[in-house]
């Protein structure tokens, strides 16, 4: 049982060099809730769990292809599935002006939003709504949840239905699953947003179990605790 991953030495001579890393593993594709640690060189500075989609997980297009059964399913549109992978965390957004982060910042106007119609030439871009659009989200809810977020590089060249919109967001309840995001407390996030630097690379490693191995091989300096 994968408890944790300690990061042991700097991954500037990995394939995929990262110094911070927030590494979601769920025990299997079915889990709707994982555990989520956050790694800055070799100290752990978060450990908590969060909310998976409702359906679980399923392999997004990430940083990595993994190998897969053709049983494991896939991310699409729609399916209320989280993506499975290794993705660049590229931007955060939220509601207030002008906060001080160390990725670009994304101010949530009214008028911000993102495409999820997979026929849209922007389809999994976020953009201002100056259009008509089929089918988009509002990046300003009415609720809390994209008070503060991530942005995961998930699908970045929007291939046809293989899922969109993909964010590191505010929990909804303790119980509440997703459509295909992940979500904590607001704490949490807030502790990894104040943290994130686009100098040190920060990924998302979001794995079942099942495919911790492979993780291991693709970055030797990593070793489960």
């Amino acid at each position: 049982m994968i408890k944790s991953f300690l990061i042991i030495t700097s991954f500037s001579i990995l394939l995929f060099s990262s110094q911070q890393i927030v590494l979601v593993v769920a025990d299997d594709f079915n889990s709707s809730r994982a555990n989520l640690e956050f790694y800055e060189d070799t100290k752990l500075l978060l450990s908590t769990e969060v909310m998976l989609g409702t359906n679980g997980l399923g392999w997004g297009i990430g940083e990595h292809e993994f190998t897969m059964k053709k049983t494991e399913p896939l991310k699409y549109e729609g399916d209320k599935k989280a993506p499975a992978g290794i993705f660049k965390l590229s931007a955060i957004f939220g509601y207030n002006f002008g906060k001080n982060t160390k990725l670009p910042y994304l101010h949530t106007s009214k008028n911000l939003i993102c495409v999820d119609d997979s026929n849209d030439n922007f389809y999994n871009h976020i953009i201002e709504k100056r259009r008509e659009v089929k089918s988009f989200e509002f990046m300003k809810r009415r609720d809390h949840q994209y008070k503060y977020g991530i942005v995961v590089g998930h699908n970045k060249e929007g291939e046809f239905r293989r899922g969109s919109c993909i964010f590191l967001h505010i929990l909804k309840d303790v119980n509440a699953t997703t459509a295909g995001c992940s979500a904590m407390k607001e704490s949490d996030i807030l502790s990894i947003i104040n943290t994130l630097d686009r100098e040190k690379n920060p990924l998302l490693i979001q794995i079942p179990k099942k495919a911790a191995r492979e993780v291991l091989e693709l970055y030797p300096d990593l070793s489960s605790s």
